[in-house]
């Protein structure tokens, strides 16, 4: 933070008042490029996948629980893990005070993962998360959705992850899917990003990107490292 440069209030202003021109394009340039997601087309899904949650087994089109709309955060936990990633756990921390409000607005979230159900609970109530959180395991859906891979896959260097081949040193991968279903129970997916796409729902990033040091990551081993599950700092 050295070599910092100070001004007078007016001169302050002067300088905000310039930034809030570009401030106010990436606003419009965030408004049009929310409306193209919106105008994507989308691909109906044939699978009802099936998955573990708190009512047993649910399918994929049971998971709507009465609404139109679908939000699927890929939670990072593989079937062998004794935790859930710290990186998807400092999401999730921002999921129960926004679900009550995109039900309102006929939009249900929930979390999915590879791991087996009874693991998941005890992580969620070790965070005390109240979200819908279901078990994946022993169907196609995270490999379907690119974010489970066979170890063939990750030693092959040539892993299928956020729309093209790559090396993943990890058998999980973190992800969003979003599903819409019509009034004769058709389903289809709308939506999918991954890695740098999901930075925009990370709110604590936001914050951090308002302060003079904004995130500081520029020196650590990779820009998460800094990371730890909320109960462990």
């Amino acid at each position: 933070m050295e070599n910092r440069t100070i001004v007078s209030h007016d001169d302050w202003i002067e300088a905000r008042k310039n930034f809030l021109i570009k401030e106010k394009e990436l606003t419009r340039l965030r408004e049009e490029l929310n409306q193209a997601r919106r105008d994507l087309p989308w691909e109906r899904v044939e699978t009802d996948y099936v998955f573990n949650g708190p009512n047993g087994e649910e399918k994929l089109s049971d998971l709507f629980e009465g609404r139109s709309q679908l939000i699927i955060y890929h939670f990072m936990f593989g079937p062998d893990w004794d935790e859930g990633c710290k990186s998807c756990s400092y999401m999730a921390d921002h999921f129960n005070p926004a679900i009550v409000h995109l039900n309102a607005r006929g939009i249900t979230m929930i979390a999915a993962s590879n791991a087996a159900l009874d693991k998941l609970d005890s992580f969620k109530d070790r965070m005390r998360w109240t979200f819908k959180w279901v078990s994946s395991m022993g169907s196609a859906f995270n490999h379907d959705y690119s974010v489970s891979f066979t170890q063939e896959e990750i030693d092959s260097g040539a892993v299928y992850y956020n729309y093209k081949d790559q090396g993943f040193p990890m058998s999980e991968a973190p992800g969003v899917s979003v599903f819409f279903k019509d009034d004769d129970g058709a389903i289809y997916h709308t939506y999918s990003a991954y890695a740098r796409g999901l930075d925009p729902m990370l709110t604590a990033y936001q914050y951090m990107d308002l302060t003079p040091k904004g995130r500081d990551e520029v020196e650590l081993p990779f820009s998460m490292a800094w990371i730890n599950l909320h109960d462990s700092y």
